[in-house]
């Protein structure tokens, strides 16, 4: 891993923008966006795009203004289609381009003027065949933008690795929208039919490019929505649908590839993860807390013999450890313990903060 600090993507004068970057553009119900979304696409510095809008059944204005904008824009085209989910508007994406580059843009978020530019730039300068960019987070209260302005070169599966071990400083994410890869570099890979599809799809992904580059310049903006609550709703049920059957595919497949180094790791994130959703259920107002609390206890207890093999990875945290073996002696012990620590603990550590 080569870190490059400051560092300045050279510009791509227009008699060199010769490649075609595809972008594909998951469109639904989200009138009150596109259009933001869209023009941050056709205003992008680069101009040799093909700019791909999946109409996935929206019943907004959505089918319009995508029509509208291939009308006024010859790198436009739209596909509308019935309703299939982000996993399918994405697969159709892929199916369409024709591009060397591929990209993915969800259409209630932005783009920055120079991101394709910079990404492409970076890519080519490093002869890698993947670019990951920081992002900034959008909030109805402000945004967080945590770019250092450096260049990181990772090399075979160190992107894989760095990915897994979530890092904060290098944070690759799940998502599809803040990479830039070549388009033959995928072979027949698409994302699974199942909400949370980023999640096997970037792991296999990120077993593909030769070399890699992360351009820490926040090149997308991401709207986060915070409106919504787990204490003021009931923990989604497609995380014990879809969310949580993705992290065991996860491991299965490192252990495939033989990564059971890497499968360890996704190991350890997977009983972490299943923790958190435990303490959410028990904090929530979920009308499925019961049955919710139940599987998730079970799916705890059933992993208990490999536990002394996962949490002895250098990664591993041992106060995770100790929670998880206060709750496998007694769930009962456990959520009492968390009772303290939410109603005692926490406010007095915040009280330190503040003085």
């Amino acid at each position: 891993m080569q870190v490059i600090q400051d560092y300045r993507p050279k510009p791509i004068p227009a008699q060199r923008q010769t490649e075609v970057i595809s972008v594909a553009v998951a469109v639904y119900n989200s009138d009150a966006y596109l259009e933001r979304a869209v023009e941050s696409i056709l205003n992008q510095t680069y101009r040799n795009l093909e700019v791909i809008l999946v109409d996935d059944g929206s019943t907004d204005r959505c089918p319009e203004i995508c029509d509208r904008y291939a009308r006024q824009d010859p790198r436009v085209r739209v596909i509308h289609k019935k309703n299939g989910g982000l996993f399918s508007s994405r697969n159709e994406g892929i199916r369409q381009a024709t591009g060397t580059y591929l990209a993915f843009v969800d259409g209630d978020d932005w783009l920055e003027p120079d991101m394709y530019e910079k990404m492409l730039s970076a890519l080519e300068e490093c002869r890698a065949d993947l670019a990951v960019c920081q992002y900034r987070r959008i909030y109805q209260d402000g945004m967080v933008d945590r770019s250092t302005g450096r260049l990181v070169v990772l090399e075979g599966q160190e992107i894989l690795e760095k990915y897994l071990e979530e890092e904060e400083e290098l944070p690759i994410q799940n998502a599809a929208w803040n990479k830039l890869y070549k388009r033959s570099m995928l072979g027949d890979l698409t994302f699974p039919p199942r909400w949370y599809e980023d999640m096997l799809y970037t792991i296999q992904l990120l077993t593909l490019p030769q070399r890699s580059v992360f351009l820490d310049q926040a090149c997308y903006n991401y709207v986060c929505d915070r409106s919504t609550s787990i204490m003021n709703k009931g923990i989604n049920p497609r995380i014990f649908t879809d969310l949580i059957p993705n992290l065991y595919d996860r491991s299965a497949y490192l252990r495939g590839i033989g990564r059971d180094d890497l499968a360890l790791l996704q190991d350890y994130s997977l009983y972490k993860r299943l923790m958190l959703f435990y303490t959410q259920v028990v904090r929530s107002r979920d009308p499925e807390k019961k049955a919710h609390l139940e599987d998730l206890t079970k799916r705890l207890r059933e992993g208990k013999e490999r536990y002394p093999e996962i949490f002895s990875i250098p990664q591993a945290n041992p106060n995770e450890y100790r929670k998880l073996k206060l709750f496998l002696a007694s769930p009962a012990l456990y959520r009492a313990a968390m009772a303290v620590n939410d109603r005692f603990v926490l406010p007095a550590r915040q009280r330190l903060r503040r003085g």
